[in-house]
């Protein structure tokens, strides 16, 4: 059985793709999609925020301090539209931004103590449409800040008393959980989702050529004329995809392990000092991530590889050619999603039944070890279920060896 297996081994490392799959992308994906991502997402919220918006007035002699507000703004820039273009027709032309409509009674609601309402016009389907109203509150506040000092003023109250006036109850915000267990909870659930799916793609390429790939090769025949019982076989092909998967769940948590310790700072060392706080304190959480976490979810992730392993190796047993075996593949990852999906479901949270239920449970475990909040008590059941079902399914997948029919389909 030994030797079947580092034969295999021995030729899986011979092919370039195997190689690319298993060592190049989980090494290197991971560190690139996070610090990427978050780089890229600074970058287009920076980008967002300070970009120049074009916008009109509309009735701006009814309230002049309106206007001077947001010309007071150098980000926002008045267009004078013709008389014949309105409002709509110039957003959707995309020639502004945004419109202020000031009403013809502002000026006196104002002045009687009264709410004037001024409607801002905007594409909601833009994907920036919440910086746009953002900005413009934003410009405003000030002159909303005057207003009401004058009015308090006109009351003969103090301060104090106006905003006791303006807001008689307030309610203060604060959370009890840390910096590592909000950002675990945002995107905790992400990671199990690149982990598995880098365990999966690992495995699939070796499933293939140990399966269809020996029956394409004619090579098949040969190794079941050999004195070995046929679950060794399978066992030994079922070891090398475990090896390859196994591999490269490893080597994602291994540049996880890296980007949380080296790289994410390096990255963003120069960020901390433009006012990224929450950039800086997002990297502070990461790093209080231990080796017993990484190890905590790489011990996860070990029967999810054996499951992989099994039902790659199934399907390719049972398929004719090498085309048909990908064909049943891009169904089963499918599959294989689902229940890392009702991971990130809202409500659904680790407890003793999700504990029990494969695939769902790993993805809990990992993001509740990514947050900090993990109960050990619950890693006992999810790796014993788990482990029961790869074991189950690789004796199935013994016994669908055993089948000529199954074997010899073509």
């Amino acid at each position: 059985m030994l030797k079947v297996y580092f034969k295999e081994l021995l030729e899986l490392t011979r092919d370039k793709k195997t190689l690319i799959f298993t060592i190049l992308l989980p090494t290197l994906v991971l560190p690139i999609i996070m610090i990427g991502f978050i780089s890229l997402s600074v970058k287009i919220a920076k980008k967002a925020v300070d970009e120049n918006l074009n916008y009109a007035i509309f009735g701006e002699v009814h309230y002049q301090e309106l206007s001077q507000a947001l010309k007071a703004n150098t980000s926002l820039i008045l267009k004078v539209l013709d008389d014949n273009v309105t409002a709509e027709q110039a957003i959707k032309n995309e020639t502004i931004r945004f419109a202020i409509i000031i009403p013809a009674n502002t000026e006196e609601k104002i002045a009687n103590g009264l709410t004037a309402e001024i409607e801002i016009l905007y594409n909601d389907s833009s994907t920036n449409s919440r910086f746009v109203f953002s900005r413009v509150h934003t410009s405003l506040e000030n002159l909303g800040k005057d207003l009401k000092e004058s009015r308090i003023k006109a009351l003969g109250l103090s301060e104090a008393q106006g905003k006791g006036l303006i807001e008689p109850v307030k309610l203060s915000k604060n959370s009890t959980a840390n910096m590592r267990e909000s950002i675990g909870e945002k995107i905790g659930g992400m990671l199990p989702y690149i982990l598995i799916l880098l365990g999966l793609s690992g495995a699939m390429y070796p499933a293939i050529d140990l399966g269809v790939g020996e029956k394409e090769r004619g090579t098949l025949e040969t190794l079941l004329l050999t004195p070995i019982p046929r679950y060794q076989i399978v066992f030994a092909k079922f070891l090398v995809i475990f090896t390859t998967s196994f591999l490269a769940v490893f080597l994602s948590l291994l540049s996880f392990a890296l980007i949380t310790t080296v790289l994410g700072p390096m990255a963003f060392a120069s960020m901390s000092n433009g006012g990224n706080e929450v950039m800086t304190e997002f990297l502070n959480s990461l790093s209080t991530i231990s080796i017993l976490d990484i190890l905590l979810m790489f011990l996860m992730l070990v029967p999810t590889a054996a499951i992989f392993a099994s039902l790659l190796l199934s399907v390719s047993i049972y398929a004719r050619t090498f085309k048909e075996a990908q064909n049943y593949m891009s169904p089963l990852m499918m599959i294989s999603f689902l229940p890392i999906v009702l991971a990130i479901l809202p409500g659904v949270k680790l407890d003793w039944f999700w504990a029990s239920i494969p695939l769902t449970n790993v993805a809990l475990a990992i993001k509740e070890i990514f947050k900090g909040t993990i109960d050990y008590n619950m890693l006992f059941v999810i790796f014993g279920s788990t482990t029961l079902v790869a074991g189950v399914l690789l004796y199935l997948c013994s016994w669908w060896f055993q089948r000529e029919e199954v074997l010899f389909r073509n």
